[in-house]
């Protein structure tokens, strides 16, 4: 398992305190290399994820990696998988579910770690925030219509519904997610890596 940092990079991030006063206080997680060829792009770390320091460590990331047709030792590498979160600590509960990541992270962060990933050649943008930076023409779609309009931005990106089994009903009620677009992003992802 790698989760390379560039080192002078990586050493800041994992030091940032930008978010001091989180719930569970700051703990950065992500991993990339300027080696990785694919790109994930999520929201933030779960309590789970914050808990074990290790990205997409949960139900959501065997999900993930089933979705990818990928194993967790290739996964956790980083000369072929970047994981980037939108904010890359834990940002708490609120009634209904995580927080949305804290912008002072994307801000203070995104542009320099972006420039370091000269070989990603496929991004992954999983949900409302990712697809909103990643994606801006994206922002008046739902995550659905964003989805389900894959094709427009293949070969170079997709997007994906987040991989939580809370959205299982999202999962049932659109079976040509699974049909159609999982065989597709395994044969690209199986191309890449």
């Amino acid at each position: 398992m790698t989760q390379a940092l560039p080192s002078d990079l990586g050493n800041r991030i994992k030091a940032c305190t930008v978010c001091d006063g989180l719930p569970l206080g700051p703990r950065p997680i992500l991993q990339f290399s300027p080696s990785s060829k694919l790109l994930i792009v999520g929201q933030a770390p779960g309590r789970i994820t914050h808990r074990k320091g290790v990205p997409f460590d949960d139900p959501s990331g065997d999900r993930l990696r089933d979705w990818l047709g990928v194993s967790r030792d290739t996964f956790y590498d980083a000369s072929n998988i970047a994981i980037v979160p939108m904010g890359f600590c834990f940002p708490g509960t609120g009634k209904n579910g995580d927080l949305p990541p804290r912008t002072e992270c994307a801000a203070t962060w995104r542009d320099e770690v972006m420039q370091t990933l000269v070989s990603v050649d496929f991004t992954i943008v999983i949900g409302r925030f990712a697809i909103d930076w990643h994606l801006p023409r994206y922002a008046k779609y739902s995550v659905t219509q964003a989805v389900k309009s894959w094709q427009d931005v293949w070969p170079k990106q997709i997007v994906l519904p987040h991989p939580s089994p809370r959205n299982n009903r999202w999962l049932k009620s659109n079976p040509w997610f699974s049909k159609d677009l999982i065989p597709r992003l395994q044969e690209r992802v199986g191309h890449l890596i």
